[in-house]
């Protein structure tokens, strides 16, 4: 048996002004006529049935979430009072699907990714699924760079382990953090250093005993609130003890703390569309490399991305700009500083501009 569990909690602060607090990046339909979360939900239909689908956000999302995905159960919405990282949603997660069945495949997805394709990466899920199923390792999905990031960290892949239903799993060398720019180019021409993809496979005892071992106050926090599922106090308990957890990542909390991970090298197409570059990546482009989503010109221009769906645009003699204009906000970014639009988010609310965000 195996199940999904999707994270949805996340803010996309670096897609601001159009990711708002009130309705982040994952409810968004940023590529073709769906939200991200939707086609998160589309890509693992067949692999899963829908009652063995979750979503991890916080309360405030969950009438979002039931709007976007009506087809899983209420019940299938683990809300988080408060957000503390990947671990503790992650050991919540554990917590309600192990009501089911505590041997179940847990397949852990952002809703934020993109899949170019999904057939390949149904493929590879099923692989994961028969790797993990043993019980003994955890599996995480790698994706072979094509450029120097400096955005995401990386798994060092070492030998083969073994092969599970057609798909090879290898030996975790190391995860190393964000490099620089130097670094990056360098594990790019190596070939066997793999972006951290965030998604993960794993069995749901297993997990559970690894955070006893490795993130002993969030098994305890979560032993409390397990006590309580399923009777009147529980979301009493459950924001009293969920903001006293360790705000920690299963990648640092888990899985660098561990020998028993796995790695499978995902050749399906993924993008985390994390930043405004991200998208322009697949936008169509103008002979001078711009983007244009909305109603504007450009002129002796290059390189320039427009999302102004409202308002019209003119851009003059610039490149490599992002230029994005949302209902009462407007956001001029170079591109090479599109990982820093946080930074930006954090000055307007510092400057009391939180009600555009």
């Amino acid at each position: 048996m195996a199940c999904v569990v999707i994270m949805a909690g996340g803010r996309g602060e670096r897609f601001w002004p159009r990711s708002r607090m009130a309705l982040p990046k994952q409810f968004l339909n940023l590529i073709e006529n769906k939200t991200m979360l939707q086609q998160t939900v589309e890509r693992v239909q067949g692999l899963v049935n829908m009652e063995d689908i979750y979503v991890v956000a916080g309360a405030e999302f969950k009438d979002i979430i039931i709007k976007q995905i009506p087809q899983i159960p209420q019940s299938n919405i683990i809300v988080e009072p408060f957000g503390r990282d990947t671990a503790a949603a992650v050991g919540l997660a554990a917590l309600v699907v192990r009501q089911k069945n505590p041997f179940d495949v847990m397949i852990v997805l952002p809703a934020d990714h993109y899949i170019n394709d999904v057939p390949r990466f149904k493929d590879i899920i099923k692989g994961a699924i028969a790797a993990a199923g043993r019980g003994e390792n955890i599996i995480t999905l790698g994706i072979a760079p094509h450029r120097p990031e400096t955005g995401y960290g990386y798994i060092c892949q070492g030998e083969q382990f073994d092969e599970f239903a057609g798909i090879k799993a290898y030996v975790v060398d190391k995860f190393l953090e964000k490099p620089n720019y130097a670094q990056a180019l360098e594990f790019l021409f190596q070939g066997n250093y793999l972006w951290n993809s965030g998604m993960f496979v794993w069995r749901v005892d297993l997990i559970s005993a690894l955070i006893e071992i490795h993130i002993p106050e969030l098994a305890e926090g979560l032993r409390i609130i397990e006590r309580t599922m399923g009777m009147e106090q529980y979301d009493d308990t459950l924001r009293e003890v969920y903001n006293g957890l360790p705000k920690i990542s299963v990648d640092y909390g888990i899985l660098e703390r561990t020998e028993r991970v796995l790695v499978i090298r995902g050749d399906f197409g993924w993008d985390d569309l994390g930043s405004w570059t991200a998208l322009d990546r697949y936008a169509k482009k103008d002979k001078s490399g711009n983007a244009l989503e909305g109603n504007g010109v450009f002129l002796e221009t290059k390189d320039t991305y427009v999302y102004s769906p409202d308002n019209i645009v003119a851009v003059i003699g610039v490149e490599d700009l992002i230029v994005v204009c949302e209902n009462d906000s407007l956001l001029i970014c170079h591109k090479d500083k599109a990982q820093d639009i946080k930074k930006a988010v954090q000055a307007l609310k510092d400057n009391g501009f939180e009600d555009v965000l």
